[in-house]
């Protein structure tokens, strides 16, 4: 395929810069490695282009630092590109202010808040790119409901691009999806015996 060229143009009545510029959501789901470092990528791109970007982390645990999370918030705050504001579910959210009584073992109730959320963001359009990383787990395990997540991106104002990563990705999203990538393994360290290292896997 000749590059930037797509091999249909639908007969939408858009024009092609129309079409062009219209918000994607985009799935990165499958068993192998990558998905959460193909999205961080395309923040990246989103950063150089200015536009503010919202990172929700959702089932890693706060501890776990994530490379591209300190190189994010650096470059967010250089005042050379977009902004980045990081959330994590393992902190219990930023914006979530909890009693001394709270429950902070209830990883499906912070996943609704964080959730609950990205909702409250895409109808502020707070950004311009979203990366839900790890979400496709609280929609697989019901947690989250798969047709509201559909409604809700479906009908998000503006140009908001949304990035929505993790394994078995609901087959609902993956329909409505404009771009959707399935990592498979082929090959990996692991299977010979080799654990994780530093610089690769975080």
């Amino acid at each position: 395929m000749p590059q930037g060229q797509p091999s249909v143009v639908p007969d939408d009545g858009l024009t092609t810069r129309q079409r062009r510029n219209r918000p994607l959501v985009f799935v990165h789901t499958g068993i192998g490695k990558g998905k959460s470092t193909a999205a961080f990528g395309l923040a990246l791109r989103a950063w150089n282009q200015g536009w503010p970007i919202g990172v929700f982390q959702f089932v890693k645990s706060a501890k776990w630092k994530v490379g591209e999370e300190n190189a994010l918030k650096v470059l967010g705050a250089s005042g050379e590109g977009g902004t980045v504001d990081w959330h994590k579910m393992g902190e219990g959210w930023s914006w979530v202010q909890r009693g001394i009584h709270g429950d902070n073992s209830d990883n499906e109730e912070k996943a609704r808040e964080g959730w609950e959320q990205v909702k409250r963001d895409l109808a502020a359009e707070t950004y311009k790119l979203y990366v839900l990383d790890e979400f496709a787990y609280p929609m697989h395990w019901g947690w989250i409901d798969v047709d509201e997540v559909v409604e809700v991106l479906r009908n998000r104002p503006g140009t908001q691009h949304v990035v929505i990563t993790g394994r078995n990705a609901p087959e609902k999203l993956v329909e409505f999806a404009d771009l959707v990538t399935d990592m498979s393994k082929v090959k990996h360290p692991m299977d010979a015996g080799q654990k994780g290292q530093r610089g690769i896997e975080w």
